[in-house]
């Protein structure tokens, strides 16, 4: 069956918030709109696979789909896995610990529809609290990492809308978030998805760099109409080899859309940076040591994910 929209949530560990994803899909998503859930588990615990699997098999929908990993394949493998299944003219990949606080799926599917040159769009992001927060960035790049985002959002406010405002309307933008993007099959396809390469962080800027410099014709929106909440980092726990992750998707994205040399200066400004920064806290020695030799992915999390027996 060809459905409208293919929604694609990673589990991992949090079957709870995964549930509750999936209730309020149901539960918000006009009848009108073709959807299609697909749920990869990312080598949870079976405990908590075992928990999603019961929810999932007494909703028993023929439109939704549960895939167990056996290893740990990351935000962009794990939706890549997801992709294979999916069968709808426009891809959804939310993160499980999200909810929908309206119809936001066919607002978004609409806005596609209407929208030519759009290629990927996301809603308005709230958190917990009904707070707006920001739900979009600038391209990865090392005037970014150097002279920061507000910065070039006051030199070039075209180029660089400000993040912290309040938009009504739809707003063209460089990148989107990875908690709620929503993808034109065609151009995602093209692109090849996902980088794989990357465990977490920064997948969905180099998705986006990636499309608009496959054709300058494609852009990405933001779309406010569409609100959702995002509860954050559920799957992933604040620790020393997170921060370590990302800096190493840092510095890979950099230097694969930027270049090496953008990559060196960057390189050896955090290394210094972290240098200086180990003689007052000791535990930023470790990241001084991963910049020195260079944050190669072979230091991945990645690199460190076991097969599961079942």
């Amino acid at each position: 069956m060809m459905y409208d929209v293919s929604a694609i949530l990673v589990n991992y560990n949090s079957s709870t918030f995964t549930i509750n994803c999936i209730d309020s899909i149901l539960d918000q998503t006009s009848s009108k709109l073709k959807i299609q859930i697909i749920v990869v588990d990312n080598a949870s615990t079976y405990e908590d696979y075992i928990s999603i699997k019961k929810k999932i098999q007494n909703l028993n929908l023929p439109s939704i789909t549960l895939i167990r990993s056996r290893i740990n394949t990351g935000f962009g493998g794990g939706n890549m896995l997801g992709i294979q299944h999916a069968t709808a003219k426009y891809y959804a990949f939310i993160n499980n610990d999200t909810l929908l606080k309206n119809d936001c799926l066919s607002i978004v599917y609409n806005f596609l529809e209407d929208t030519p040159d759009a290629a990927v769009c996301c809603p308005q992001q709230y958190n917990e609290h009904n707070e707006v927060q920001k739900s979009f960035d600038h391209f990865l790049s090392l005037r970014r990492e150097l002279f920061g985002r507000k910065i070039l959002e006051r030199l070039n406010p075209n180029k660089y809308p400000k993040r912290r405002k309040i938009y009504d309307t739809p707003i063209k933008v460089q990148s989107v978030p990875g908690s709620f993007l929503v993808a034109n099959a065609v151009c995602f396809d093209k692109v090849g998805g996902f980088d794989t390469n990357i465990f977490l962080y920064y997948e969905e800027t180099d998705l986006c760099y990636r499309i608009s410099k496959d054709d300058e014709r494609w852009a990405s929106y933001l779309v406010p109409e569409a609100r959702f909440t995002h509860f954050k980092g559920q799957s992933t726990s604040k620790s020393l080899a997170i921060k370590k992750e990302l800096k190493i998707s840092l510095l890979y994205v950099l230097k694969k859309n930027s270049g090496y040399v953008a990559y060196l200066v960057l390189r050896i400004w955090l290394t210094l940076k972290f240098l200086v920064k180990s003689f007052f806290s000791p535990k930023n020695f470790k990241l001084f040591i991963l910049f020195a030799k260079g944050a190669p992915l072979t230091e991945s999390l990645k690199h460190r994910q076991i097969l599961l027996k079942k």
